[in-house]
């Protein structure tokens, strides 16, 4: 654990190293020597922890192992924390003299500092004593497997076997009544995967329905039951044949696994035969013994697998008519049924049930944690012994008894299974975040980014570090964090921990420095480098005594914060600001901002009403979110910033003050300087003639605008032509993002235009050969703009309006590209999707206030897996046949219309021949996601149940449409307000109760 982060840390110092030691910064050939050495040290120390890490044993290492974890990781912050006080010192030194100085002189005054010289000499000397020091305790370090690591692997192996898992299980009727029509299904080989986060029940629903299978022995011939955990293709194999009668001997003759899947191919051949594989965690596993089941027509055989990893779930079910059975969270009612039934003893039957409000929530509808609490609660004398709110406070200092050890391997496995140092630490960083927080996923990517935990475009394929989507999507597809709300293109927006995990990982994080958390227990000092301050007090006095805070990199506040947290003078090295949630943030607060040079993401809320005029001193500033602020007006030097990537708020452009920075400016642009490709948004009312910079800004990406009326119909003559011309200024710009430049692969684009009026009027003024990948329009519209019709690429449409007329309906219908389709208006006007309509959509989202709905026709979008119907006064179906979408695989309705309507629509889901899952939608604050994205405000909300199963089932196809990036998405129902953890590990000790759960 310690090992993985201080590899990861290494290998994000020595490019820096690096690059502080190349020929950019000219330095004396002493120092530039102490920089190489130290670059070279760190590599091998990088290399001899990664050695230790895949050794046998396990991580089991000792005593002298993790002193030496230690000492190197505090000698690898002392390196960091010198190469980027040697950055900020120089870009200090250059900004201050640029006048007079080049870079070459400013960096003279570096090397010409004796501190710096000894500084760097007794890191040399640390680096020196380390490895000597490594080098003659390596033999105690180096020791065997521990009897603890082999008794893990054995109860884990015992815990997979069906013969010990009898238990009455809770709240799982419906996913057992699914499971059991899957098997009686279709006359022929039929592969289910049983997909959730680990200690959700998947071993134990598998188990119950193999053993009644057993029991009745009246549809199959050949029973086998295999645990894959840390197995090979062999052992498993040899297990399977032993389990369908196989000669013992022989299934031990030989490890060849391909005389083996032979071997049990032919005990299978035209046998009806049940096979459960439990806890497969790699796709290439199951490869290795697909080729062992033969597949006959009109023999119904079934294979059942487990796993916590969604891509094998999914790469499971794509062999011969594949089913995916997703395994969610115990609602409420089962949460609390369950835990007092492991905490109550039966002589306090009549007694006062335990306030369970706080435990539930942290326990988040997963058995496992329910049943461990529960235990832990009778075996510590309930109803005299520590209660449920006790044990949530404490947690932390609890997951470390003995009765919780098997839920801390469980976490402990989640975690040390991860592949890669860099996925480690992004996971740690989500406890920055209080546990009931949703995290916003772009923002969380580019705050990895600034951490230096990933890579936009990794160097080389052999690269430690991953792509920010590819980490963010592994968590997802690992169970380890879960989506809260999902956009209509399938993009997760905001995601959460799962339950006691954020627990577990907060003390890990924590107890090894790599966040320091100020929350309504004040921490003991300590030294810091990702300050987070949680809780609605007010910290008082000097909360940040004996924290030298010139060593922060990271700091986020989430309620309110001392003065003495909150001045900015004190900080140096920051690299990350999110103030956003701080609601004692004021202007004043800001004044030394720009002094923090090397800071590259910074999002402010409270009360902020201006940005400091000296921002261009940021020169690493890539990020700069202004969307929880009150900031109407920006400086037109923010578009000179070198590194900025990303500006979000909604703001007008600030004047320049006299013409030469006006030059400034547009001689920056003009060279192609600006790196921006988000730009959302821009706010233009005809008071200011900027617009014409957006043409020069080559790298847009993203942009959205809105488009502001001024005086009205009475202008003055000189108004109105002032107006008329930041249109045509507008229209110029906005022709010149989108225009279709002709290249095979232009990557995404995204435009989105906000009118308050006029809006067809200026957008049939647009004229030329464009192309988006995204478009969002809100106005009043009575038809489709033409050059919407024209545009190359589109895949994702949003149109906000009044009243959305048949006319614009029809129009729309023809884009034969358009996968994404949003349509939020007060009302639809008669609409027929005919067969011919949307040949493509895959999503389609309708928000109105009025029930008014279109007609489907036979055989029209044949390719749609999810309808969203969001209105509130929805009566019944409203005529709407789900029963004509072929490959309908989900339906949302708005959380809130009656209970009447939920049942007619649960009974057509079921009804359905795919029986698509039924979803309900909470709307929630807005401001919890993308602030200024108006066409998602209303597909804003959580997930919740709409029934009390805890488990959906689906095809798999539906996971071959979606993106990439979301094929790890959890699809079946989103408990609101609640979390899982994922992963799984060897129990211990364990209940017969207890074996359910993995």
């Amino acid at each position: 654990m310690e090992a993985a982060l201080l590899s990861g840390l290494i290998r994000v110092a020595v490019p820096k190293l690096m690059s502080t030691a190349s020929d950019r910064y000219k330095l004396h050939r002493g120092l530039k020597d102490d920089m190489s050495f130290l670059a070279t040290e760190l590599k091998m120390i990088g290399a001899a922890i990664d050695r230790e890490l895949s050794s046998p044993s396990g991580g089991d290492h000792g005593a002298v192992l993790q002193l030496s974890m230690e000492e190197l990781r505090k000698l690898a912050h002392d390196i960091e924390d010198c190469i980027d006080e040697i950055l900020y010192r120089a870009t200090r030194e250059q900004q201050s003299s640029a006048v007079v100085r080049t870079l070459r002189s400013s960096i003279k005054k570096l090397h010409d500092d004796p501190k710096l010289g000894r500084r760097m000499q007794r890191l040399r000397e640390k680096v020196e004593q380390a490895n000597r020091r490594s080098e003659r305790y390596r033999v105690a370090a180096a020791r065997p497997s521990s009897p603890a690591t082999a008794a893990a692997a054995a109860v884990a192996e015992q815990s997979s076997d069906p013969r010990n898992i009898h238990v009455s299980l809770v709240g799982v009727e419906a996913p057992q009544a699914e499971l059991r029509q899957q098997l009686a299904e279709a006359r022929k080989l039929r592969v289910i995967s049983v997909v959730g986060f680990s200690g959700s029940g998947k071993t134990a629903l598998a188990a119950e329905v193999y053993n009644h299978e057993r029991e009745e022995n009246c549809m199959f011939d050949k029973f086998a039951w295999a645990c894959a955990a840390r197995k090979d293709p062999g052992e498993v194999l040899s297990e399977l044949l032993r389990g369908v009668g196989a000669d013992d001997r022989s299934s031990k003759a030989t490890t060849d696994v391909g005389q083996l899947c032979v071997d049990l191919r032919q005990q299978l051949e035209k046998k009806r035969y049940l096979i459960v594989i439990d806890d497969i965690r790699t796709e290439a596993l199951w490869k290795a013994i697909e080729p062992a089941f033969p597949a006959h027509k009109g023999v119904r055989s079934r294979i059942i697998v487990t796993t916590t990893i969604q891509s094998v779930a999914n790469c499971v079910c794509g062999f011969s008519d594949g089913y995916v059975l997703e395994i969610s969270r115990l609602n409420d009612h089962y949460s609390k049924q369950l835990l007092c039934k492991k905490a109550c003893p039966d002589q306090y039957a009549n007694y006062d049930q335990p306030d369970t409000t706080a435990i539930l929530k942290q326990c988040d509808g997963q058995p496992l944690a329910l049943v461990t609490v529960g235990e832990f609660l009778r075996a510590n004398g309930w109803p005299v012994g520590p209660d449920c709110d006790r044990i949530s406070n404490g947690l932390q200092y609890y997951l470390r008894k003995e009765t919780f050890e098997r839920m801390r391997r469980m976490m402990m496995s989640s975690y040390a299974t991860l592949p890669g140092h860099a996925l480690k630490a992004c996971l740690l960083y989500l406890c920055v975040f209080p546990s009931d927080h949703p995290v916003r996923r772009k923002s969380l990517l580019r705050r990895w980014l600034a951490e230096g935990f990933v890579e936009a475009e990794p160097q080389s394929l052999d690269s430690a570090l991953f792509d920010p989507a590819d980490a963010f999507h592994e968590l997802i597809n690992r169970k380890i964090i879960r989506p809260i709300n999902v956009s209509n293109n399938c993009s997760v927006r905001t995601c959460k921990t799962y339950g006691m995990m954020h627990g577990f990982l907060l003390g890990m994080a924590t107890s090894q420095n790599f966040v320091t958390l100020f929350s309504d227990q004040k921490p003991e000092p300590r030294y810091a480098r990702r300050l987070s301050v949680h809780g609605g007090t007010v910290l008082h006095g000097d909360d940040s005594k004996g924290i030298n805070l010139s060593l922060i990199r990271s700091l986020t506040i989430f309620g309110e914060a001392s003065e003495s947290v909150l001045d900015l003078s004190k900080y140096q090295l920051l690299r990350v600001l999110d103030l956003e949630k701080c609601d004692n943030l004021k202007n004043g607060h800001l004044q030394d901002v720009c002094n923090l040079l090397l800071l590259k993401y910074m999002s402010l809320g409270g009360e902020v009403t201006r940005i400091p005029s000296d921002i261009g001193k940021l020169e690493y500033l890539e990020v700069l979110d202004l969307r929880r602020t009150k900031v109407d007006v920006v400086p037109v030097q923010v578009f000179q910033l070198p590194s900025l990537i990303h500006l979000f708020g909604k703001f007008k452009l600030q004047p320049p003050d006299e013409s030469k920075q006006a030059t400034e400016v547009l001689q920056f642009l003009s060279k192609d300087k600006s790196k921006l490709e988000t730009l959302a948004g821009f706010v233009t009312d005809g008071s200011e003639g900027f617009l014409h910079l957006l043409g020069f800004m080559k790298k847009l990406r993203k942009v959205e605008i809105w488009c502001k009326s001024s005086a009205g119909s009475t202008d003055a003559p000189v108004q109105q032509k002032r107006r008329t011309g930041v249109r045509t200024d507008l229209r110029t710009a906005i022709e010149k993002f989108i225009l279709d430049d002709m290249v095979a692969n232009p990557g995404r684009r995204t435009l989105s235009l906000h009118f308050d009026e006029r809006s067809e009027e200026f957008l049939k003024s647009l004229t030329g050969s464009f192309y988006l990948s995204s478009l969002k329009l809100q106005g009043n519209f009575t038809k489709l703009p033409k050059f919407v019709l024209s545009v190359r690429g589109l895949v994702e449409l949003c149109i906000s309006s009044g009243t959305l007329t048949t006319r614009l309906l029809e129009a729309l219908s023809t884009l034969v590209r358009l996968k994404y389709l949003k349509l939020i208006a007060d009302e639809l006007q008669n609409f027929i999707i005919r067969k011919t309509s949307f040949p493509s959509l895959v999503r389609l989202c309708i928000a109105v206030e009025n029930p008014t709905f279109p007609s489907i026709e036979e055989g029209a979008l044949e390719y749609l897996v999810a309808l969203q119907v969001l209105c509130k006064k929805l009566k019944g179906l409203s005529d709407i046949k789900i029963e004509k979408l072929l490959n309908l695989q989900e339906v949302t309705l708005d959380a809130m219309v009656s209970t009447e309507t939920k049942e007619l629509w649960k009974k057509a889901t079921k009804e359905h021949p795919r029986r698509p899952k039924m979803l309900l939608l909470n709307s929630l604050d807005t401001s919890e996601y993308e602030l200024t994205h108006y066409c998602s405000a209303s597909g804003h909300g959580e997930i919740v149940e709409t029934e009390s199963s805890h488990a959906s089932g689906r095809p798999v196809q539906e996971m071959n449409i979606q993106k990439p990036l979301n094929q790890g998405l959890e699809s079946s129902y989103v408990l609101k307000k609640q979390n899982n953890c994922a992963g799984q590990s060897s129990p211990n000790q364990l209940s017969s109760d207890t074996y359910l759960y993995t």
